[in-house]
């Protein structure tokens, strides 16, 4: 009616991220050069607000106002680069658009990778912007990839990959393709892809079938936080525009990101996360009788703190544990290892898990 007062309150919970730094490799006038750990989004998206590369740039080293030349998936690491101002975001976008870029990449896949060159030219599709997942499809986009082997530890081996065109998850499909995925994606390598795990295009499923295993795949493993998503996320109904669950929008270069509808959306609010308020005396007050209840007993009825160690403290909302993951599950093997240009070119160091000894 007329004069009535409405409220809603947001809860929702950013994923955990990788603890690693944001390490610096260049910084001048124009451009600020990054090497961005594994599992951080590029920029606020979906469920990630704080836990984002711009947001850590703004706050940890006061730089702010940047713009994004290109993205990289939330789970793949490496050299990123940002603007910081928009007449060299639009020069260096010309190049992007023109192909004059040159991306290298490297990645350690399952298996022995072929000594010889490999270009594999599947064009790919995309079967779920919500849970970032896609696939190689006759319908789907023209794309192109050259990939070449480094090394063979006798289980896996370090590749090279040159990407020539910009597609969703283009580097992961075709290594899957290939039959050689990464050895530990946590899409692609997955058994919901069926025996051969999506090797040659097989999979056997409907799209709908084929997601369906990967949540429940992951649910089994409660490890849905590693693809970004919640259970939240999954009981809301029908296709988000927003693909914060498995990588980032993307625009210029959507070589490892799961492409979003809404590309050219840069405003960081749109995807406000909410924090818990934990500043007037009713929230405090309920917090405190949370935790009295929680030490009176668990579940089964058991005295003692267990109960209380399970729940989030610092949250007046939530009575739900939370696994924390461990870091290797925050790290998929796969770094931008170069960015070249007309007039720039950024490296990155080889990541451990690229050397050619390197055991699991």
């Amino acid at each position: 009616q007329n004069n009535d007062f409405l409220r809603n309150t947001v809860h929702r919970h950013e994923p955990p991220v990788t603890a690693q730094p944001i390490r610096i490799l260049a910084e001048d006038e124009e451009v600020v050069v990054v090497d961005k750990p594994s599992s951080l989004p590029v920029h606020p998206c979906g469920r990630f607000r704080h836990n984002t590369v711009i947001f850590i740039l703004g706050k940890e080293h006061g730089l702010r106002e940047l713009h994004t030349l290109h993205r990289l998936d939330r789970m793949t690491s490496g050299v990123l680069m940002f603007a910081k101002t928009a007449a060299v975001s639009k020069r260096i976008d010309e190049q992007v658009r023109q192909r004059k870029l040159e991306k290298e990449y490297v990645c350690r896949v399952v298996g022995e990778f072929p000594e010889h060159e490999v270009v594999c030219e599947e064009p790919i599709l995309v079967v779920s912007y919500k849970v970032g997942v896609c696939r190689v499809d006759a319908k789907g986009k023209p794309c192109q990839t050259l990939f070449q082997r480094l090394s063979y530890n006798g289980s896996s081996s370090v590749v090279r990959c040159l990407p020539r065109t910009g597609r969703t998850h283009q580097i992961r499909v075709h290594l899957q393709f290939l039959g050689h995925p990464i050895l530990n994606d946590p899409i692609y390598n997955m058994e919901a892809w069926g025996p051969d795990r999506g090797k040659g295009g097989r999979i056997g499923k409907t799209d709908e079938e084929l997601l369906k295993a990967l949540v429940e795949e992951h649910r089994s493993k409660q490890s849905l936080e590693v693809l970004g998503i919640g259970e939240e996320d999954l009981n809301s109904a029908g296709e988000s525009k927003d693909c914060g669950n498995s990588g980032d929008c993307t625009t210029s270069d959507p070589v490892n990101g799961s492409s979003c509808p809404a590309e050219d959306e840069k405003d960081p609010e749109r995807n406000d996360l909410a924090a818990c308020p934990l500043n007037s005396d009713t929230n405090l007050e309920m917090l405190h009788k949370d935790k009295e209840l929680s030490l009176c007993g668990n579940q089964d009825g058991q005295a003692g703190e267990k109960g209380w160690e399970e729940k989030d403290p610092l949250c007046v909302e939530c009575r739900t544990s939370r696994r924390d993951p461990s870091p290797k599950e925050l790290v998929m093997f796969l770094h931008a290892l170069r960015y070249k240009g007309a007039d720039f070119e950024y490296c990155s160091s080889m990541p451990e898990w690229a050397m050619e000894d390197w055991q699991e």
